[in-house]
């Protein structure tokens, strides 16, 4: 079975609530830390901030760093570590070490 062939204007509407559905998952599971995402996934909210900010430079619109972490997270990032961010594990340290050298 293959995909279907969206036009491009139905694509980019299941596109936008699909990412909407991931923002809001990630907004409700604040239990899942931003380093557990990145040593399973890859990526963690930070990322997809970081995304969002580079897509929308690429439309020419200029979108500062905290603010498009405001749009993934829901509230300032500063906010979102007092309330939810918790101290890395050594373990998810190393983790994240071997998988991200540098990061």
């Amino acid at each position: 079975m293959s995909a279907p062939d969206f036009d491009t204007a139905t694509r980019t509407e299941l596109e936008a609530a699909a990412f909407r559905r991931l923002v809001q998952h990630l907004r409700e599971r604040t239990d899942v830390q931003n380093i557990d995402l990145m040593n399973l996934a890859g990526f963690c909210r930070n990322c997809l901030s970081r995304w969002y900010r580079e897509a929308a430079e690429a439309k020419g619109i200029t979108l500062a760093d905290p603010d498009a972490r405001e749009i993934v997270y829901g509230m300032p990032y500063k906010e979102w570590q007092a309330k939810h961010q918790t101290e890395a594990a050594p373990e998810q340290k190393a983790a994240l070490a071997k998988s991200h050298p540098g990061h």
